[in-house]
């Protein structure tokens, strides 16, 4: 979901400098009325409704032939919407918001995933092993694991921090993948991790306790979005229009369907189906919380991920 380095920005200067120049790719290849249209996208449980969707015929009966292309990260997906590699794509609010602020020419279309609302039951937590580290304001002068910097979760970790009377900038923060910061948490290594699903119910399970989670920043915190680039939407906006429509049942569906999501994230990821049995899923609401945007976006600007603000008009449709 959010596995997202903000350094690989640095690649879109020349995708940027092509864009300029204008581009001679298709919008999105057609046959016999169908548009051809790939998705970058995560193999993390966040992205379940575009799959569901496929499979329930949305995209389909909208004449889409959808093919989903993953990539490690957000920020590796910018670049390629931009250049025409893939048509739409997903990425957390943070990897956009800074795409935004450098002036990449892209914009949401769609929702992608959101807090559940309940900190003591969300598919992203903020996990303790050490019984000493009562409240997330112990965390102080301690090391905790988030897997990108200046990223989605070590902003939200330094948010839950400061509403539990603490100093979020007192916090260090080292880079783990999700899969290996349970053990580091064992080992001693880091005295906090923030995770998201599929690694929170087994930590969970080991008895270690959450101090916060992702509904702690907002409880509707609009974690990530579907998005495209602005030469898509001139070139062909009733593509656009036809995909945001089907992502949009697709996302209702998948909310109200938690049988189907479990299946289908076995089928896109390595995820097991006893673990997807246990997993806390996430909220996926049809529309973008805007307000929560606005929250994030103010964090970042605050903790100086941002140089300032940015105009979410530019960003959200």
């Amino acid at each position: 979901m959010i596995r997202n380095r903000l350094s690989a920005f640095l690649a879109l200067s020349t995708v940027l400098t092509l864009a300029a120049c204008g581009s001679d790719q298709p919008a999105a290849n057609q046959a016999a009325g169908v548009d051809k249209v790939k998705v970058g996208v995560i193999p993390i449980v966040d992205v379940a409704p575009i799959y569901v969707g496929k499979a329930q015929g949305f995209f389909a009966k909208r004449n889409i032939d959808l093919t989903m292309e993953q990539a490690q990260g957000g920020a590796a997906i910018v670049p390629g919407v931009v250049s025409g590699q893939y048509q739409f794509g997903f990425s957390n609010v943070v990897s956009l918001l800074v795409a935004t602020q450098q002036k990449v020419p892209i914009k949401a279309v769609a929702n992608g995933v959101n807090s559940t609302g309940d900190p003591a039951k969300d598919f992203g937590q903020l996990i303790v092993k050490d019984p000493a580290i009562r409240t997330a304001k112990d965390l102080e002068g301690k090391t905790v694991a988030t897997n990108t910097v200046k990223n989605i979760v070590d902003t939200s970790v330094k948010e839950i921090v400061r509403k539990a009377g603490g100093d979020g900038s007192k916090v260090n923060f080292v880079e783990l993948a999700f899969p290996d910061m349970a053990a580091a948490l064992d080992a001693g290594r880091v005295q906090g991790i923030f995770v998201v699903e599929p690694f929170v119910a087994p930590a969970l399970a080991k008895g270690w306790r959450s101090l916060g989670a992702f509904a702690d920043v907002d409880p509707k915190l609009c974690v990530a979005a579907y998005f495209t680039s602005t030469q898509l939407i001139a070139q062909n906006p009733d593509l656009v229009k036809r995909f945001t429509e089907a992502m949009r049942e697709s996302l209702a569906y998948a909310d109200s369907h938690a049988d189907a999501v479990r299946q289908v994230v076995t089928t896109y990821t390595t995820i097991k189906a006893d673990s997807a049995s246990a997993m806390t899923l996430p909220k996926w609401s049809s529309d973008i919380d805007k307000a929560s945007v606005d929250r994030m976006n103010q964090l970042l600007a605050s903790g100086g991920v941002l140089s300032a603000p940015v105009d979410t008009s530019k960003l959200l449709p």
